[in-house]
């Protein structure tokens, strides 16, 4: 196991561990959304958003670092993770997930971080008024996939595997897309806890497949976008064409792009230390 990963998992042990909590707002209904916070109230919020199939113990290996100075909070969306799913999904439910968190912080003004499909609600959402964050920063956003590649991680992301145990279940876990550069350790840590149990007692992985239906969709503005955004794109993502980031960043009024080596997709994943230092960067700066 490299050092940097070791140190990491030391440093994770010595703050403090994540505060859970389920809540609900007007807006969610009966539906409860989990959340997990790190670091003090009173400092400025940072809000961790998930991408599709994902949760927000996808973040739990960044998070610490940036609650030495932030009030961070990564979440589940309906449907992922600890998150009460529903009957439908329907595209913009995410967007009101995201409204519903801030809302319940108190914090519209709390810089957001967004991975993929995450991503992307935090690009709405800030273009939408419905909140006004201080700063953005978007983990490869799918741009310029092929449609062929892009039916086929549906696919992928939607096929409902179940095993006999937790041990299978956490050892068959893998990212989708591939992240070709995790550390085993990492990919272990965010797999133990993207499964549960099924009423049926066969295990499974934290995701309704019915969130692809909430994917969002329809017109967006991106010169609505006035907050200063900071794109990550993995080098080597499948999903996110450097011409296709360079044309969503142009069209950002306060738009900055930078592309992390040896990076899929999944840029936190394959490279949580450069990931985790411009973020830390970019945050510090707002």
């Amino acid at each position: 196991m490299p050092g940097h990963w070791r140190r990491r998992v030391r440093y994770g042990r010595v703050v403090a561990k994540p505060r859970s909590e389920r809540f609900t707002t007007a807006e969610l209904g009966k539906a409860h959304l989990h959340a997990m916070h790190w670091g003090e109230r009173g400092q400025p919020v940072v809000v961790l958003a998930h991408g599709g199939g994902a949760n927000a113990h996808w973040w739990a290996h960044v998070a610490p670092d940036l609650a030495t100075s932030f009030h961070v909070v990564a979440f589940d969306f309906r449907g992922h993770g600890d998150s009460d799913s529903a009957e439908t999904i329907q595209p913009g439910d995410f967007e009101n997930d995201l409204v519903a968190l801030l809302d319940h912080l108190e914090a519209p003004e709390a810089a957001l971080v967004g991975h993929s499909m995450g991503g992307e609600v935090v690009l709405r959402v800030a273009a939408s008024g419905r909140a006004a964050p201080r700063g953005a920063v978007l983990l490869d956003v799918a741009r310029g996939g092929s449609a062929r590649g892009h039916r086929l991680l549906r696919r992928a992301l939607t096929f409902r595997h179940a095993y006999k145990t937790r041990e299978e279940a956490v050892d068959r876990f893998r990212f989708v897309p591939k992240a070709a550069h995790v550390e085993e350790a990492l990919r272990h840590a965010i797999a133990s806890q993207s499964v549960h149990r099924d009423p049926d007692g066969r295990w499974s992985f934290k995701a309704d497949p019915a969130w692809i239906d909430g994917m969002p969709a329809g017109p967006m503005v991106e010169a609505d976008v006035t907050c200063p955004v900071l794109f990550l794109r993995g080098a080597e993502s499948g999903l996110c064409s450097d011409e296709a980031a360079k044309e969503l960043v142009a069209a950002l009024p306060h738009g900055k792009l930078t592309t992390l080596p040896r990076a899929g997709h999944h840029v936190h994943i394959d490279a949580p230390e450069a990931a985790g230092r411009e973020i830390r960067r970019f945050l510090h700066g707002l």
